[in-house]
């Protein structure tokens, strides 16, 4: 005698679920785009012109220690010009990562999903987004996220 199985409905995990990211919701319409829009270039401009002035200084320092002996260890000038390096390069990476979520945020305002938490779905306040810009969460998500 042969058995009729049926397959059991898949349950799918809250885990899966959590990781599909809900539907974008468009751009409020209060918000004055053309206003951020301009905000965003002018901010995408002073980012690119901060990163331009750290790799000048990353150029000066490398060329300052071609000039300063190889051996740390004996030069008291040696920690310092590694110090001053390492600081640059720390400063380049914030700076381009800054340029990344402005030029992110342009994206976000042109395909009309810009103002809106990637979390909650809601708007973010206009407030929020004239000191940040770049702002993917309001404020509520945010100090959420940064609790975890």
């Amino acid at each position: 005698m042969t058995r009729k199985t049926t397959a059991a409905p898949r349950k799918t995990s809250t885990a899966a679920a959590a990781r599909v990211p809900a539907p974008k919701r468009p751009t409020p319409a209060d918000l004055d785009t053309a206003h951020f829009a301009e905000l965003l270039d002018e901010r995408i401009g002073q980012a690119r012109e901060k990163i331009a002035a750290v790799v000048a200084d990353i150029r000066e320092v490398t060329l300052a220690a071609k000039d300063t002996p190889a051996d740390d260890e004996h030069d008291p000038e040696g920690s310092t010009v590694s110090v001053e390096r390492n600081n640059e390069m720390a400063l380049l990476a914030a700076g381009e990562e800054s340029l990344i979520e402005l030029l992110d945020a342009r994206v976000r305002l042109d395909e009309g999903a810009y103002g809106v938490c990637e979390m909650c779905g809601n708007a973010i306040p206009s407030e929020r987004l004239e000191i940040r810009p770049e702002a993917r969460f309001c404020v509520t998500c945010a100090a959420a996220a940064r609790r975890r």
